[in-house]
């Protein structure tokens, strides 16, 4: 995105055999979507305001207040400039520096528009966007995580107030990790166990006010804060992570979000026609947010060991020539290329994602909830398989503070169990087949609308019987046409060995769990499988979307062929690390594994001299990458050289603590004892 004077990495681009400006475009989904994001980029890049270069150095206290000079500035600029929506998500983006507004604009008025009523929208969101009540979400606490149904914050309707009781029962009850909470939230979306007359309705959303909006204290019954610094130095400590606790605070039952169930004037429970799913709408729509935000934190990572491991040369070095560049090493490839892959594949996968909430949002509003389910269980897996893949990726690479942050910001997101529901999905599908004939139409068509699980049907659906059905789940041993190492490279070859692994991988998951005394037993036992399973159907989805992007029109120059040879190291890494599930399962040999390895290894040898055009096409300015190693011009040592002397420890030269601690030492005499 940035020129240089001096471009180190010139040797590199001229390598490229693919029209790089087309594949940004493949990569940000439009011309459009390349032009907003490029100016963006660099208005932020050219403002003064958003410096981040001394982030690493700053306290706590200074770091945050410097987040919330950056987030006015923003707030400023956007009604300045008058952006569009698209043109200010875009420069919060670029600003890369988490804080409030994210969870505001984030998850705050996503869940006002996804389950309020027409009223509390028209009295809530003009507030929110105008920024005069800023919020967050106060779901996880204390005591039970993501365990959204083990909530033990309580909201009890007083009929004589026509008023709730919000309060947190117990030290576990603590709302804890709201993004925005901490510190600056004036409102929060609660979710607690909705009680009226003694009796639970379990959990749902209220808006409630924190903190009062003249002086900003927190309002009377109201305990909130901080949970403290996060490890690294900056990262995410921008963020005001906050803890809430609730005693007994009291307010209008209006503030109950009443879309999809509603308490009336004398108490009265009622539940809408509208499916309890509908709550599941708000975290689809983060959860698809969490997988882009994924590819755009992996791409930074991936784009910066690419550039410095094309820099730095080690080793190698004969009769007085330059040492070997490390990306030139098969070792570095096989590492530093999947992740390249994986970059462009969430990012793909991702804007599937977006696709299929808008298709869901579509159907909520004409009253379709069919698809509502599946894709909660999909967003869910995707976001947790993403984020461990990007988090694990910046430790691999920590070539930057960036590195911390990421790790952090996904971690944040990855949590297994929620992996699992795409299991529970599969294996209870799977189990009522395995049970009858009707149910198994019955389960799949819930499923089907999307055509997400049509490897399924395309499998099973053809057998008319129980009988016939068995030996297709549990007898059938037909094995990969497979003969040479180029064979992996047909899409055709790639798909049908990941879906026959799903496939395997589930049905036999799915028996084990049919000999426990109880489904849930089943599923508690073999939780470890189950995993493996929802892990084996994500990768499933994204190879598959990867596929399909491939086969789109696709203009310009080696952009095809390259997105192809992407596509294929995405697909035969994941087979090279999942050999033994793809052998267990009968669907490949060894052999055939041994050939997909042989074939990965020519296709490293095609992405080397397009991979520093290949990040180039990620259009990131050096100052959203925030990282000296990964610079566009490749100028590196200079500007590290330069950047050390810039520490808060080499403003003296004799360092603060030399005459108390360290001199006493130098002059002392020792004396020496002998044995």
């Amino acid at each position: 995105m940035e020129g240089a004077s001096v471009d180190h990495l010139a040797h590199e681009r001229i390598r490229a055999e693919f029209d790089v400006e087309a594949m940004k475009i493949a990569w940000a989904g439009s011309k459009h979507a390349v032009d907003v994001a490029d100016r963006m980029a660099r208005l932020v890049a050219s403002d003064p305001v958003f410096k981040k270069d001394n982030r690493m150095m700053l306290g706590r206290k200074e770091l945050f207040k410097n987040t919330l000079r950056k987030a006015a500035h923003a707030w400023r600029r956007i009604n300045e400039l008058r952006l569009t929506e698209e043109e200010a998500s875009m420069l919060r983006i670029f600003v890369d520096e988490p804080g409030y507004v994210d969870l505001h604009w984030g998850m705050f008025v996503p869940a006002i528009k996804g389950q309020g009523t027409d009223e509390q929208q028209k009295k809530w969101l003009p507030l929110a966007y105008k920024m005069q009540i800023i919020g967050c979400y106060a779901q996880t606490e204390l005591g039970h995580g993501s365990n959204v149904q083990g909530l033990e914050t309580t909201a009890t309707f007083d009929p004589k107030t026509d008023e709730f009781i919000i309060h947190s029962p117990t030290l576990t009850s603590s709302k804890w990790w709201p993004g925005g909470l901490g510190k600056i939230s004036t409102h929060a979306v609660v979710y607690a166990r909705l009680i009226t007359d003694g009796k639970d309705h379990g959990i749902n959303g209220f808006i409630v006010q924190l903190r009062s909006l003249d002086d900003h204290s927190p309002l009377p019954g109201i305990v909130v804060g901080d949970i403290g610094t996060k490890f690294g130095n900056g990262a995410y400590n921008t963020m005001d992570n906050g803890v809430l606790r609730f005693d007994h605070v009291r307010i209008p039952r209006n503030q109950m979000l009443m879309r999809v169930s509603q308490v009336t004037r004398e108490g009265k429970f009622v539940q809408s026609d509208v499916p309890r799913q509908l709550l599941y709408g708000t975290m689809v729509y983060v959860r698809q947010t969490i997988v882009s935000d994924a590819s755009k934190a992996l791409s930074r990572a991936v784009c910066i060991a690419v550039r410095y491991s094309a820099v730095r040369r080690q080793f190698g070095s004969q009769d007085g020539c330059p040492e070997t560049q490390v990306i030139d090493y098969k070792t570095q490839q096989s590492r530093l290329f999947p992740l390249l892959a994986s970059a462009y594949a969430f990012r793909f996968v991702g804007e599937w994602l977006k696709w299929l909430y808008r298709d869901v949002t579509e159907r909520l509003q004409a009253n379709d909830f069919s698809t509502l389910p599946e894709a909660h269980a999909c967003t869910a897996g995707l976001k947790s398989l993403t984020t461990s893949v990007t988090a694990i990726a910046s430790l691999t690479y920590t070539v930057c503070n960036l590195s911390i942050t990421v790790f952090q910001s996904c971690l944040i997101h990855y949590v297994e169990t929620v992996l699992l529901k795409e299991a529970w999905a599969l294996t209870e599908v799977l189990g009522m087949a395995l049970k009858n004939v009707e149910n198994y139409v019955v389960a799949m068509d819930i499923f089907v609308a999307v055509g997400f699980l049509s490897y399924l049907l395309s499998m099973f659906l053809p057998a008319l019987t129980k009988e016939i059905m068995l030996f297709c789940f549990c007898s059938c041993n037909s094995s990969l046409s497979l003969c040479a190492a180029e064979d992996w490279l047909k899409p055709s070859v790639i798909l049908e060995a990941f879906e026959a692994r799903a496939i395997r991988l589930a049905v036999n998951c799915a028996k084990n769990i049919s000999k426990f005394p109880s489904q849930e037993e089943g599923f508690s036992e073999l939780s470890a499988d189950l995993l493996e399973v929802a892990i084996a159907h994500c990768q499933l989805i994204i190879v598959s979307k990867f596929i399909d992007k491939v086969k789109e029109d696709i203009q310009g120059h080696g952009v095809k062929e390259l997105l192809q040879i992407l596509c294929n190291v995405y697909a035969l890494s994941l087979v090279h690390k999942h050999l033994g599930d793809f052998i267990s399962t009968g669907y490949i040999t060894p052999k055939q594994g041994a050939l997909a390895n042989e074939q990965l290894r020519f296709l490293y040898a095609q992405v080397r001299p397009n991979a520093v055009a290949l990040v180039d096409a990620f259009n990131y300015t050096d100052h959203y990458l925030g990282s000296i190693l990964g610079r566009y011009d490749g100028n590196v040592y200079p500007k590290l050289y330069e950047e050390a002397w810039k520490d808060p420890l080499n403003d003296t030269v004799v360092p603060d603590g030399y005459h108390e601690y360290v001199r006493p030492l130098l002059k002392q005499k020792f004396t020496v004892s002998r044995m």
